[in-house]
């Protein structure tokens, strides 16, 4: 199974699948009923979430005069905002009324290879802390994705919740990510093995360089026989092969799943916690010096050429399309690196993966207000993405350009008051 259809989503990534299919916590899978947006709400009212931070302290005290929105340059008369604490409006100010939905829905997201214990304290904080009645949850793990409505949490106790949501995360973070540990277990193992190989060519005699190589290392079973350096080389190659298809990005799940949550009623809060990647890759050093002790063969010499490319490869998402598909979602998205030890081995570089990743979920973090923030704590990273998205305003205006001609337009918002920091909903298609 792979570890994410992303990068995520991979995105956020059995929920990528975009059967979507979620479980419920009584064992019920029920379809997600997308829930169609009026196309008139989308051109002729447009809302824009807006959060106002002095430092990280949220600036609760604005009024509607203190706003000014721009779309495609164009100014925009701001005709309601309201201020929500929450599922509560908790001050409103009205050139014309609009009835904001504060239905709250939660997407808690776990792209991880292993539970740790910290993990608790981050979902003890969440069912307890955070998620009140009338909430939906949705839940994506590196093996399923599980819905659990605002009426089935009512209907059970708070605990019993949290023991069932432990439970889930734990055992499909430890099924659907063995392979991906298993892959990348064995690409250190022979990466090790490697750079031990090497080092004991240097001290043979004069002569002997044409000799095949062999090695036991801990890949090999009892009784098999020892793997040769050409073996070896091609073996990690084919994991390296193995670990970019667990790995690949589908641009349109990303998209697939935008529209998902486009067209799904109320405020839509997603919160991706994802463990950083340490990929175990030979020292180049030690490549080089294979190159040179190999020059007469060019099976070899293309090999390792091959492994430098993997090294090099790139994955190509279009980053701006993805911005503005969330942003035309209107979602609050928070992307939370965990952080874990890198491992120090002999002749073995283990190197962070997320640069691939990164670009595209800092896009959507910051097209929707939200962050992006790292940490080795997830309940500290989680408690600072909920503090930062509780509290929000909502803008409503009529755009001046009425047209339903599909193009994205670009809205921008600005706050009469200095020393603040403004987030917010970048933009949307006009349809």
């Amino acid at each position: 199974m792979k570890r994410k259809e992303i990068i995520i989503l991979i995105l956020f990534f059995n929920f990528l699948l975009f059967s979507f299919y979620y479980k419920s916590w009584s064992d019920e899978f029920r379809p997600i009923g997308q829930q169609r947006l009026q196309e008139e709400s989308i051109v002729i009212n447009v809302e824009v979430p807006v959060r106002v931070f002095r430092g990280n302290q949220f600036v609760d005290n604005l009024t509607l005069s203190d706003f000014e929105v721009t779309e495609d340059g164009i100014p925009q008369k701001v005709e309601a905002v309201y201020l929500i604490k929450k599922r509560s409006i908790e001050r409103r100010e009205e050139e014309r009324a609009f009835r904001p939905t504060t239905i709250r829905n939660f997407f808690l997201i776990f792209e991880i290879n292993e539970y740790m214990p910290k993990l608790n304290e981050a979902l003890d904080f969440f069912v307890l802390e955070v998620l009140k009645p009338g909430d939906n949850l949705f839940l994506m793990t590196p093996l399923k994705s599980y819905r659990l409505s605002a009426q089935a949490m009512e209907a059970r106790p708070r605990e019993k919740i949290l023991e069932q949501l432990k439970g889930l995360v734990r055992r499909d973070t430890l099924i659907g990510a063995s392979e991906y540990r298993r892959i990348l277990s064995e690409m250190e193992a022979l990466s090790k093995s490697l750079a031990q190989l090497v080092s004991g060519q240097a001290n043979l005699p004069a002569g002997s360089i044409d000799t095949p190589l062999m090695v036991m290392d801990n890949l090999d079973s009892v009784g098999e026989q020892p793997r040769s350096f050409d073996e070896q080389l091609q073996r990690y190659v084919e994991l390296l092969a193995q670990l970019e298809n667990i790995r690949k990005v589908d641009e349109a799940n990303f998209l697939a799943f935008a529209d998902f949550l486009k067209n799904m009623a109320g405020q839509k809060y997603v919160f991706l916690l994802y463990q950083k990647e340490y990929i175990p890759k030979i020292d180049p050093k030690i490549l080089y010096q294979y190159i040179e002790m190999y020059q007469d063969r060019p099976d070899i010499y293309q090999t390792i050429t091959g492994v430098f490319e993997f090294y090099r490869r790139e994955m190509s998402l279009d980053t701006e399309k993805i911005r503005r598909a969330f942003c035309d979602s209107s979602i609050s998205a928070h992307f939370m690196f965990i952080t874990t030890p890198r491992k120090d081995l002999v002749g073995v570089r283990t190197e962070e993966q997320v640069d691939d990743i990164f670009s595209a979920f800092n896009e959507i973090a910051k097209a929707s207000g939200g962050f992006v923030d790292s940490s080795s704590n997830p309940a500290s990273l989680l408690m600072r993405a909920v503090e930062a998205s509780e509290t929000y305003y909502l803008l409503y205006y009529t755009p001046t350009n009425k047209e339903r001609d599909g193009r994205f337009r670009e809205i921008k918002v600005k706050v009469n008051v200095p020393g603040v920091s403004v987030v917010h909903r970048q933009g949307y298609f006009a349809r």
